[in-house]
């Protein structure tokens, strides 16, 4: 069985809306600059794609999910629904602590509120989704870094092939521009450092690429039956496959040959009963680092073979940064309008496609697409991997 969607929404550092986001890819606007936050300057990375809002990670976090919720179930009528058989799963990492706050508390001794607790912890993303609905049926929350929320989307079609929900609100968020993330992954020699130059740093399967960039953001679908979806709201695309798998390799990197890549496409496939000739689009997960971009490049061609060279592939990580836990379900998002649209957008900042990444790559414009179904990529630290099959009526 496949799920309908019925509704998305999508808030990144390209703007506020799914529409908004995707008007901007199409025309290869970079959302990447210094960082506003906070004072960076004495960072060894000073730049990222922020959301132009301001707060703590829990508040942000908040608006970011009250912001995608509006535009997502702005059509969608669950009148009809009972609460029991409508079900969340949300991909989602720790908010991050105030650090002035963080300080405070040290210096004096002070402990934490359980509250204060409750707000940082992974669930507390799935917890605010499911007050906003009033969901009472399954509550799931998916960490595995930046598959978190690819795999949410997978893990709400399962149950609904399984009968366990009606309808199934899945996705994921992120709030990455904080001291500890630009620290930390500079700290690992995963982000770029492009300081003096902050629009070109992201640059999937370019040689010269030097690391990913932060991003942040969040992405929802609203999912169900296919014979419940006209009662719902108007049918937008829907999810046909889902395929994951685990590396077994290393934290931080890829297996050279993308064997753990290549194996959850071909579920993904598989599980939607397509071939790799049906492909005609994937949005990579094309973060921008050194191995991973290989990795995936020929785990690509090993899962779709000579159909490979037919496949447009790109990395809208060029221009919004990575947004790790949700990056998976606003790349799906994207996958499903470019589908909606027949226009693919590019991967910017490619100027000298890596021999090593040789696909068929999006450059300079957006590139016109055939009917057929597309791959939404999420791969994740750790090496958890998930692949989504998308499509559109």
């Amino acid at each position: 069985m496949r799920a309908a969607v019925v509704g998305f929404g999508a808030w990144t550092p390209l703007g506020r809306g799914s529409e908004a986001t995707f008007a901007r890819l199409l025309a290869g606007d970079s959302a990447i600059q210094t960082i506003q936050r906070f004072d960076a300057s004495r960072y060894p990375v000073t730049f990222a794609a922020e959301v132009a809002l301001q707060g703590t990670a829990p508040e942000i976090t908040r608006m970011l999910l009250d912001g995608v919720l509006d535009e997502a179930l702005a059509g969608v009528d669950l009148s009809g629904v009972a609460p029991e058989r409508i079900g969340v799963f949300m991909g989602s990492e720790a908010a991050r602590p105030d650090m002035r706050g963080l300080a405070a508390q040290l210096r004096t001794g002070t402990l934490a509120t359980p509250e204060e607790v409750a707000e940082h912890l992974p669930v507390a993303a799935t917890r605010h989704v499911v007050e906003r609905v009033g969901a009472r049926g399954p509550q799931v929350t998916v960490s595995t870094a930046c598959t978190s929320s690819g795999q949410s989307i997978g893990e709400a079609l399962l149950a609904l092939r399984r009968g366990e929900v009606d309808v199934a609100i899945a996705g994921g968020v992120d709030v990455l521009v904080h001291p500890l993330m630009v620290t930390g992954f500079a700290r690992l020699g995963a982000l770029s450092e492009r300081n003096d130059d902050p629009a070109a740093a992201s640059r999937p399967f370019d040689f010269g690429r030097d690391g990913f960039v932060l991003g942040e953001g969040a992405g929802v679908l609203v999912l169900t039956r296919p014979d419940l979806a006209s009662s719902l709201g108007t049918v937008k695309g829907l999810v046909s496959g889902f395929g994951c798998s685990c590396n077994a390799w290393r934290i931080t990197d890829s297996p050279p040959d993308g064997r753990g890549a290549a194996t959850a496409m071909t579920a993904a496939l598989a599980d939607a009963g397509r071939r790799p000739e049906d492909v005609v689009y994937i949005n990579a997960h094309g973060t921008s680092t050194q191995q991973n971009d290989v990795s995936e490049a020929r785990g690509i061609r090993a899962a779709l073979g000579p159909a490979t060279d037919q496949v447009w592939v790109s990395s809208t990580k060029s221009m919004m940064g990575h947004l790790v836990a949700a990056c998976g379900a606003v790349e799906a998002i994207v996958a499903l309008q470019a589908l909606a649209v027949r226009r693919a957008p590019v991967t910017l900042n490619l100027d000298h496609p890596d021999p090593d990444c040789a696909l068929r790559h999006v450059r300079g414009v957006p590139a016109a697409l055939e009917s057929g179904v597309a791959l939404s990529n999420a791969f994740g630290f750790g090496g958890s991997n998930a692949t989504l099959v998308l499509e559109v009526p």
